[in-house]
């Protein structure tokens, strides 16, 4: 087999992968893929190529070359590259993943972003996983991949590098006000196996060093917990506004109502309150990496 057939070969393979098709609630995703799509064919027709000719070339089949070409199938970015050099198109098939990259999240996963993106203040108690804005690639693909049903292989590395593109708050500058509060028994559990939980627990160590970062754990020998009714976020702008949600209010809706919001800051205030401090949580945190 030749190298060409070779790559043919991977990119047929990663065409048929499941988790890269659009989603028709997605209106923004929907237009870039389709603007993407609609340049692919023009300048596909005007080089003279047949669909058919053309997906033997770049290693996919036709089917797949017309449902990309009409907005159906997010395009990769080797797909794009391979579509360039095919089609001389001198470099601006390829520049479209910078688009094209920002639409393959998922809606929701693109909307929380933003929002925290805008945020002057976060704080967010978690007690079912460690939170995705300190997840290590290793523990996220742990995470997402323990779901039942399962997510495909696609899906799953779709789903982490989404959630990994959310990190980019850390190094905004000025920097956003972060808080965290993770249960003790979320910590200890060996999510990925002990060195996907020792890497875990340093990313954690590190992070809390930042100063504009306070990391704090709740001791499962907690008498009195304000937290029993699940995860709570709250968001806070630099206009003055805020949003929240919380598993156990509101029917677990986002909300930016005032009085909604005082409820959702007196949980997350008194969890706080009955939280390790800052300093103790560090020490914790130091004591189970060393028992990993």
């Amino acid at each position: 087999m030749t190298a060409v057939e070779a790559e043919a070969g991977r990119l047929k393979e990663e065409a048929d992968e499941p988790g890269w098709e659009v989603d028709p609630d997605d209106e923004w995703g929907v237009a870039v893929i389709t603007t993407v799509g609609r340049q692919l064919k023009l300048r596909r027709e005007a080089a003279g190529m047949r669909a058919a000719e053309f997906g033997r070339v770049v290693g996919y089949g036709e089917d797949m070359v017309y449902k990309i070409e009409g907005g159906k199938r997010i395009p990769r970015q080797e797909f794009l590259d391979k579509a360039d050099e095919v089609l001389g198109a001198g470099g601006l098939l390829s520049a479209a993943w910078e688009d094209v990259k920002k639409v393959r999240y998922p809606k929701k996963v693109r909307a929380l972003g933003k929002l925290e993106a805008r945020a002057v203040e976060i704080g967010l108690y978690e007690c079912h996983i460690v939170p995705g804005l300190l997840q290590t690639p290793e523990h996220a693909r742990a995470v997402i991949g323990a779901a039942q049903p399962p997510y495909s292989p696609d899906d799953v590395e779709r789903m982490v590098a989404a959630r990994l593109a959310r990190q980019s708050v850390f190094d905004r500058d000025p920097a956003p006000a972060l808080s965290f509060v993770m249960e003790e028994g979320v910590l200890r559990r060996p999510i990925g196996g002990r060195a996907a939980l020792r890497g875990q627990l340093q990313r954690l160590l590190d992070v809390a060093q930042l100063h504009h970062v306070v990391l704090q754990v709740m001791p499962a020998d907690c008498e009195t917990h304000s937290g029993l009714d699940g995860r709570i976020e709250l968001l806070k702008f630099d206009d003055g506004t805020a949003m929240g949600r919380s598993d156990g209010a509101f029917n677990g809706r986002p909300t930016s109502d005032p009085r909604q919001l005082r409820i959702l800051e007196l949980r997350y205030g008194t969890i706080r309150a009955q939280a390790l401090p800052p300093r103790e949580s560090l020490a914790f945190v130091r004591q189970l990496l060393g028992e990993a």
